[in-house]
C-alpha cells in the first residue's frame, strides 16, 4: 500500500449525524469513507460521488468531507430501493413506501436527513439510473464510492460506467466487498478484483470498505 489518506475525522456533530442516520455503514468503514474522501477532494479540488444513497447515512460523511476540502458530494440514486430492500426481503423498510405509488421512496428520508445535518447545500442529489447519469456525464471526479444494487450486472454497469471519470489522483472505493462468500455477495467483491487487474491497487483496508488509487493507465 502508499500514500496514505490523511488522518482526519469529522466533526462530532457530523458523525453525531451519521450514527442516527438509516442506514447499514458501521462507524469505522465511516470514518475511513471520509478520511478517503477529505483525501482525494485536497489533492484534486473536484468532486466526490457516490452511487447507492438511500436514506444518506454515508452520504452525511461525504458531503462533511466536501465542505472541508472546498468541494461538493454528488450522489446518484433512482431512490426506489434495492434488489434486497423490496417487500418480502431481508432489508425491507414498509416505512419507506410512498403510499400513493406503492413503490420504495427513500428521497424524502435522504432529504430530512441531509437537512438535520445541516449539509444540504453540499450536496447535488442526481435521481435516476447510474447508467444513465453516467453516459451524461463529462466532468472529473475525486472519488467515486461503488454502494448500489449488488447484483453483478448493476456492480458492473458501476465501475464501468464511473471509473473512466476519476482524475489521476483520484480514488476508487467499493463497499461491501467480501472475500468469503458466507460473509456476503460477491458482485462487489468481484468488481473489486476487476479494478486490481484494470491497474489500481489497494491503499486502504477497513471491514468490506476498500480505497484503491489508479496506478496504470
Amino acid at each position: 500500500m502508499s500514500d496514505p489518506l490523511e488522518t482526519t475525522r469529522p466533526e462530532p456533530e457530523e458523525l453525531a449525524a451519521f450514527e442516527g442516520a438509516t442506514g447499514f455503514m458501521p462507524v469505522d468503514e465511516g470514518l475511513a469513507l471520509y478520511a478517503a474522501a477529505v483525501t482525494a477532494a485536497r489533492r484534486t479540488g473536484l468532486p466526490v460521488l457516490e452511487i447507492g444513497t438511500y436514506c444518506g447515512r454515508s452520504a452525511i460523511l461525504l458531503a462533511a468531507a466536501a465542505r472541508a476540502a472546498g468541494t461538493v458530494a454528488l450522489t446518484v440514486d433512482h431512490h426506489r430501493g434495492s434488489e434486497e430492500q423490496q417487500p418480502g426481503w431481508e432489508y425491507h423498510d414498509p416505512t419507506l413506501v410512498d403510499p400513493e405509488v406503492g413503490r420504495m421512496d427513500t428521497l424524502p428520508r435522504f432529504r430530512r436527513t441531509l437537512h438535520a445535518a445541516g449539509l444540504e447545500e453540499h450536496v447535488v442529489a442526481l435521481v435516476g439510473r447510474s447508467p444513465q447519469i453516467a453516459a451524461l456525464w463529462g466532468g472529473r471526479l475525486a472519488l467515486v464510492f461503488i454502494d448500489g444494487g449488488h447484483t453483478d450486472e448493476h456492480a458492473t454497469n458501476d465501475y464501468e460506467g464511473w471509473a473512466p471519470h476519476l482524475a489521476p489522483e483520484g480514488l476508487l472505493v467499493v463497499h461491501d466487498v467480501f472475500p468469503d462468500p458466507a460473509d456476503g455477495g460477491q458482485a462487489p467483491y468481484r468488481v473489486y478484483l476487476r479494478a486490481l487487474a484494470e491497474g489500481f491497487e489497494e491503499i486502504s483496508v477497513t471491514g468490506s470498505l476498500r480505497v484503491l488509487r489508479r496506478v496504470t493507465g
